[in-house]
């Protein structure tokens, strides 16, 4: 029983640092910046957030290639580019 009891606290401990901890950025579609690299990423049109890159989501518009941290924001930019495209945000 104590073994089972000691299981149930890791899983709790597990959930809650991937929630709220260490794996919390991984809910939002990845990566965002602050992880110290050399590699400088993009800044998302529709909320702002910077996105490293090879992270994320791209779309190309216009010749030029925009990065999104996540579905929500491209399917925005899909449903009116020209309102984010040029300086929206």
């Amino acid at each position: 029983m104590e073994g089972f009891v000691s299981l149930l606290l890791f899983a709790a401990f597990f959930y809650f640092m991937m929630r709220f901890g260490c794996g919390a950025h991984m809910v939002h579609g990845g990566g965002h910046g602050g992880h110290g690299g050399a590699l400088v990423g993009s800044r998302d049109p529709v909320c702002g957030m910077e996105v490293d890159p090879g992270d994320g989501y791209a779309k190309m518009n216009e010749g030029r290639e925009y990065r999104f941290c996540s579905r929500k924001c491209l399917d925005r930019f899909e449903t009116a580019p020209q309102s984010y495209a040029h300086g929206g945000m």
